[in-house]
């Protein structure tokens, strides 16, 4: 990893800046929720909005080391699979489901020609941690256990964003302390936040979240690494590509997420997009647009070495 401004912004999305500070300042600022009822009300506006995304992905019970949890999978429409990628997906914890992928993970399963596994996670405040990186955990060890004789593959990918990201590391420390981590090619790790203790520089910069204390406010030391991975032994981890906005308030967690893990002796790909906020790549933006495709590119590459 190379540390300067000219390594950590992707140079083609230079052309997209003008288009993303008029989409900023077009768009409505939208607050988390700050309260049990607030994330009640937005939970339903969820289930109110979200639109049905086609028939593509099939319901399954993942199963291992006497654990359950449902996952959606998603295949190729025509290409041949080469691999399978676990998909943790954002909400801040509190937010979101598997479901929400459908349509990203069914582009993904057919450009790249992976089966796409993503996780019904528990939810806070209802299940707080460590029932949502159990439940990921026991998703990637019957992944691991399966992939073959589903999708006649042993190569593996990982990805998150926000929460997903974060759940995503805690899930490959939990792997890393069995041994399991060698199937896996790649992480891509989009936005997390690192640091839910807000000791560090950068958590302190959202140590009063909502999200925090729904999700493990019941905890006295969240420096835990399954809490917050920034202060885990972050040594033998696949590949990883982080990708964070330029005016993303978790921009210097992930800045230092990717230090850690650079000098921890893992090989780090750090992307900054100038001019985007946190979540940009689920905006219709070109910003989002090259990130996107500098992801699948990344994934591409390294599922061809596996």
């Amino acid at each position: 990893m190379e540390i300067g401004l000219k390594r950590l912004i992707d140079e083609r999305s230079g052309a997209y800046v003008e288009e993303s500070r008029q989409f900023n300042a077009a768009a409505k600022a939208v607050a988390g929720p700050t309260t049990v009822e607030e994330l009640r009300q937005a939970r339903q506006r969820q289930a109110e909005s979200r639109t049905p995304a086609g028939d593509r992905a099939t319901q399954h019970i993942a199963e291992a080391g006497g654990r359950r949890v449902p996952v959606r999978i998603t295949v190729p429409r025509e290409a041949e699979i080469r691999g399978a990628y676990l998909d943790i997906h954002p909400g801040g914890f509190y937010l979101g489901s598997a479901a929400s992928g459908d349509a990203r993970n069914a582009h993904l399963a057919d450009g790249l020609g992976v089966a796409v596994v993503s996780v019904e996670y528990r939810l806070a405040p209802e299940h707080p941690w460590p029932a949502a990186p159990d439940d990921c955990e026991t998703a990637a060890l019957w992944l691991l256990e399966q992939a073959e004789s589903l999708f006649g593959t042993t190569v593996l990918a990982i990805g998150g964003a926000s929460a997903g990201s974060t759940l995503a590391v805690s899930t490959l420390l939990r792997l890393r302390e069995r041994g399991l981590t060698d199937p896996f090619a790649g992480a891509v790790l989009q936005f997390g936040a690192y640091d839910l203790s807000g000791r560090s520089p950068g958590g302190k910069l959202y140590a009063d979240e909502f999200f925090i204390q729904a999700y493990a406010g019941h905890v006295a030391d969240r420096t835990d690494p399954d809490i917050s991975p920034l202060y885990g032994d972050l040594g033998g981890l696949p590949p990883t590509l982080l990708v964070v906005g330029g005016l993303d308030i978790l921009l210097e967690d992930n800045l230092a997420m990717a230090a850690r893990l650079s000098a921890a002796g893992n090989e780090v790909d750090i992307r900054v997009y100038p001019e985007s906020t946190h979540a940009f790549t689920y905006r219709p933006t070109g910003m989002a647009a090259v990130a996107l495709r500098g992801i699948e590119m990344w994934l591409a590459n390294r599922l061809v070495r596996a």
